[in-house]
């Protein structure tokens, strides 16, 4: 039976990704909330470095919203646009050295039982927050990696509440590549014409 932080957790993560794919700003404060009530539950579970990486996301969403707000040009809103090649690599390695070093800190030093699934689901997710601050629409293929395996952890932690939320959240993120790629058209047209 799923206690009142993981529903609370469960009800502020699916509004703030729905915020998310509408590109609204209010997803950052109310993703704050979020990762407060997630800090605590990750721990109790044992799931260390998702305990990490929600103070990771309290950090890069003050960035994030200031970002959306004053990281545009000339200062003004950000607009959504692609990760160019060399970024993409970059990020890549980004995820491969954050696994590895994860990884070896939780074999080292916790009792987690799942260190290599619970280190790879914290690089994607790291790396995917940091392309949501600077709205690069393949963020949202990198959510869908990084959900889709939190799915089987979470059930294998006997989280179904939260696996069911990433189920949700894979919606959303389907639904934010798509609305994000019409954003990309429209603000491809208004440039060229």
């Amino acid at each position: 039976m799923p206690g009142w932080m993981e529903v609370f957790g469960v009800l502020t993560g699916a509004a703030c990704v729905a915020l998310l794919v509408r590109q609204n700003i209010w997803n950052w404060p109310l993703g704050i909330a979020n990762n407060l009530v997630f800090i605590a539950l990750f721990y109790r579970s044992g799931l260390y470095a998702d305990v990490g990486l929600q103070g990771f996301y309290i950090a890069i969403s003050i960035y994030g919203w200031w970002s959306w707000l004053h990281g545009g040009r000339d200062h003004g809103a950000l607009t959504v646009t692609r990760v160019k090649p060399a970024m993409g690599v970059l990020l890549a390695g980004v995820v491969a050295g954050i696994t590895i070093t994860l990884t070896w800190l939780l074999r080292r030093y916790t009792n987690s039982t799942v260190p290599v699934l619970d280190s790879l689901i914290t690089a994607l997710s790291l790396v995917a927050q940091f392309m949501m601050t600077r709205k690069w629409i393949e963020n949202w293929l990198v959510w869908l990696t990084a959900n889709c395996i939190s799915v089987g952890l979470l059930i294998y932690k006997g989280l179904y509440v939260t696996s069911a939320l990433y189920l949700v959240y894979q919606v959303l993120c389907v639904m934010g590549l798509l609305e994000w790629r019409r954003a990309l058209k429209a603000e491809a047209t208004s440039s060229a014409g």
